[in-house]
């Protein structure tokens, strides 16, 4: 005798080998002998055999309308074997009562299981919206796979069109969009990001990167809202110098100015900062503006400002205008010794915004050294160095690492090459130079002083602090190791960083005699210092990697010619002619320092990566030191003067 059986939700067969009421010994067609209870057992037969009786009733099952079955059987709970005997008009074979069986189990959205062998008849209206589901369900697929097609054959699809920043930087699994996209880069073996640039999804490389630092920092975009204009104070009081600005050609937010005055003993020097401050204070529409974006963003051929153009172009210290300002004066006695300081909110006279590309070249070490030819401001801007080398050593810190070199990464939109809008070149500039130092250390004497004065009024303030070569944020005035200084309160940028517009505020109020915008131990004045801090840091890891970007972009230009290089450590290579640091497996180990010669291979512009082979040593490692960018290295140690301002291109007042 022969058995059906349920086992782990399929149908078996087998024959009874031995029969003890509750259990049973089955041995299957293929032999294995099994244990069954006897509740497991749905019918018992005699023919066909036990390894023919479910090919035949699959068979016989296919002929069996489903819908017709449903129509025709009852309301209430029944077995398959009587279904059958209903449906067939006889008794049935175990063919017929099999394939019936069958038929009920593969269609559960028309009768739902209620034990062995046992169905209950789907109510209607529980059945049509199963089938619409089931519908439904068949037309995503087929949307699903259209979309697949359509991607593999390098169209866009109408659908994806408007998620595409969603597809590629925050993907929503659950949607049919998600899905084709998925489908169609398993098929092709493409990342999203390189498929969709294939279908025309993306205009070029530069967007995809762009786009998702966007995406993540300006969901709503770059515009800004509406906001109140700024109403400047009408009776400042006229400054009698004449001020000038030292910036690069491409700046626009001009936050700082100088002015030498001669006075008896010595000269009055004046450092004058833009002063947005005085225009909108705090919790006002354009307060509220500064305080979601915390800086302007700098990249290679563009920015993002923290402030509008107009508000930026009503308070940058331009030339030919009265602007308002917060002045400090130092007393400098003829043998360059500051003998005092005082503050003031004043218009100033700015007569000239001096450019480096005009500058430099009559203005550098060797002119320095040897007199150098006559140019409009040379006896202002020789004095200003003879100072800026006096505080310096005062300070017994450098201004900047002589070592070091900036880039200028300058990009023309209006050429496109075959890697899309943009052609980039990339200048050299060696960092120290005298309008460098100049610069940089009347900054420092500007935010340290204007530090202590404000810890010394009881006037809380943001400061950078430095111990133990960690450079961090604080409401407190500590010292910076880094820079020399006692104190470093940053508030010589207030056009492009919201730290330094905080700190104008409050100098504001120490200096017109009113209560400061934010209390002591304000709750707010934290908060702004903790969101600023992991902000600046994210916007300027940004910034370099759409400079590592460009650096790409710059060899696959120059048709990826073989470079030399200078050994970082281990496999680690920075070129000497462009600001890239990448690995080269292929070279032997070699001491810091030493310049090699490498093939680059090839340059991915997706994954912003580059692959050299290593070909000859050039030179072996000199006593020069290394100069290493620990945050291209990702490495915690801040260097020795991370908070020196650099004027050199339009970029991010320094770290």
């Amino acid at each position: 005798m022969n058995l059906l059986f349920e086992e782990d939700g399929a149908f078996k067969t087998g024959t009874i080998l031995t029969d003890n009421d509750a259990s049973l010994q089955v041995e299957t067609p293929h032999g294995k002998r099994l244990k069954l209870k006897s509740n497991h057992v749905l019918m018992r037969f005699a023919q066909p055999g036990a390894g023919d009786l479910l090919d035949r009733a699959e068979t016989e099952a296919e002929g069996l309308d489903t819908e017709f079955l449903w129509e025709v059987c009852g309301e209430d709970e029944f077995g398959f074997a009587e279904f059958a005997r209903e449906y067939f008009g006889h008794e049935p074979s175990p063919v017929e009562s099999a394939a019936v069986l069958l038929r009920l189990h593969a269609a559960p959205i028309y009768f739902h299981r209620k034990g062995r062998g046992r169905f209950r008849k789907a109510p209607a209206e529980i059945l049509q919206a199963a089938l619409a589901g089931l519908e439904k369900k068949r037309q995503q697929a087929a949307a699903v796979e259209r979309m697949r097609d359509e991607l593999l054959a390098g169209q866009l699809p109408e659908e994806l069109k408007p998620l595409v920043r969603q597809l590629l930087y925050k993907p929503d699994r659950n949607r049919l969009e998600t899905k084709a996209l998925e489908a169609a880069c398993a098929e092709s073996g493409k990342s999203p990001a390189r498929l969709l640039l294939a279908c025309g999804a993306l205009a070029s490389s530069h967007e995809l990167h762009f786009d998702r630092f966007l995406f993540e920092y300006f969901p709503s975009g770059t515009d800004f809202p509406a906001f109140e204009p700024p109403v400047a104070p009408a009776d400042l009081p006229l400054a009698d110098v004449r001020a000038f600005s030292i910036d690069d050609a491409a700046t626009t937010e001009i936050d700082d100015a100088f002015s030498v005055t001669p006075v008896d003993g010595g000269w009055r020097i004046g450092i004058h900062i833009a002063a947005p401050g005085l225009g909108f204070g705090r919790d006002s529409s354009l307060d509220a503006i500064a305080r979601e974006r915390l800086s302007t963003v700098y990249m290679p051929g563009n920015k993002i400002t923290m402030l509008p153009d107009a508000i930026v172009e009503g308070f940058t210290l331009g030339e030919g205008r009265d602007c308002p300002a917060l002045s400090l004066y130092l007393d400098v006695s003829r043998d360059l010794i500051v003998t005092g300081n005082h503050s003031r909110i004043e218009r100033v006279p700015v007569v000239a915004n001096l450019r480096h590309h005009d500058i430099e070249p009559v203005f550098n070490e060797t002119t320095l050294a040897e007199g150098g030819p006559d140019f409009p401001w040379k006896a202002e801007l020789t004095l200003l160095w003879e100072l800026a080398t006096v505080l310096e050593a005062g300070r017994g810190k450098p201004a900047a690492n002589q070592n070091l070199v900036d880039f200028n990464f300058s990009v023309d939109w209006s050429e496109t090459t075959a890697d899309g809008p943009g052609r980039i070149e990339i200048g050299r500039r060696s960092r120290g130079s005298p309008l460098d130092k100049l610069v940089a250390e009347l900054m420092i004497a500007a935010n340290s002083t204007w530090g202590k004065a404000l810890a010394d009024a009881g006037i809380p303030a943001l400061y950078r602090a430095q111990t133990g070569g960690k450079v961090r944020m604080t409401t407190a005035a500590a010292p910076h190791e880094g820079l020399g200084v006692d104190c470093y309160a940053w508030s010589s940028s207030p056009l492009r960083r919201y730290v330094d517009l905080v700190n104008q505020w409050q100098l504001i109020g120490w200096l017109s005699g009113n209560a400061p915008a934010f209390p002591p131990k304000s709750p707010e004045l934290i908060a702004a210092m903790r969101d600023f801090e992991l902000t600046y840091a994210a916007y300027a890891e940004f910034q370099r990697g759409m400079e590592r970007y460009w650096c790409l972009r710059w060899l696959r230009q120059q048709g990826h010619p073989a470079m030399s290089a200078r050994v970082l450590r281990e496999s680690l290579v920075r070129l000497e002619v462009i600001p890239l640091i990448f690995k080269v497996p292929s070279m032997p180990t070699l001491p810091p320092g030493t310049r090699v010669q490498l093939a680059i291979d090839s340059t991915d512009l997706i994954d912003v990566d580059v692959r050299a082979t290593y070909l000859e040593t050039l030179a072996p490692a000199g006593s020069e030191p290394i100069e290493i960018d620990d945050e291209d290295l990702q490495e915690a140690e801040a260097a020795p003067a991370a908070d020196a301002p650099v004027a050199t291109t339009e970029a991010p007042p320094a770290a």
